[in-house]
């Protein structure tokens, strides 16, 4: 007799399991999501930061603009624009993307690089022609407003 009256004290206590789980699973859902998006942001940001550095390192060389451009888009996030502007010692490249997937967040990833630029030595120096003097390369991070 004992028995059956286990089985009947329950039953106040049925279906809160399903009704909890029907409630957080959603909210699991979403959050795994927002991780994801974020590790895709990350990522693109990594992809813009090689990017400004790699066309830095080519402005840095002398490379023509457009040869520059084109290295930095190869290395940046689909869409990316890339800006190269020369002072007279230093180049500066700046790559902006939209964010992967929510491109129509108001935010956009932004990174700049900044190198000397290099300058070769002359034939008949005694150095070797073609050879260049070392420059150094700075870096400035942050995504943009």
């Amino acid at each position: 007799m004992r028995g059956c009256e286990r089985g009947r004290r329950r039953g106040g206590d049925e279906g809160f399991v399903t009704a909890e789980t029907a409630m957080v699973l959603p909210v699991l859902v979403m959050f795994a999501m927002a991780l994801v998006w974020g590790l895709m942001v990350m990522a693109a940001q990594i992809q813009c930061v090689d990017a400004a550095r790699t066309g830095a390192r080519a402005a840095a060389r002398q490379d023509p603009e457009g040869a520059v451009v084109a290295l930095a888009r190869e290395a940046a996030p689909r869409g990316a624009t890339v800006t190269v502007s020369r002072e007279p010692d230093r180049v500066r490249v700046v790559v902006a993307a939209k964010p992967p997937v929510l491109g129509g967040l108001p935010f956009e990833l932004r990174e700049e690089a900044v190198a000397s630029v290099e300058s070769t030595v002359a034939a008949g120096s005694g150095a070797g022609s073609g050879v260049e003097a070392g420059a150094g390369a700075e870096t400035g991070a942050g995504a943009g407003p």
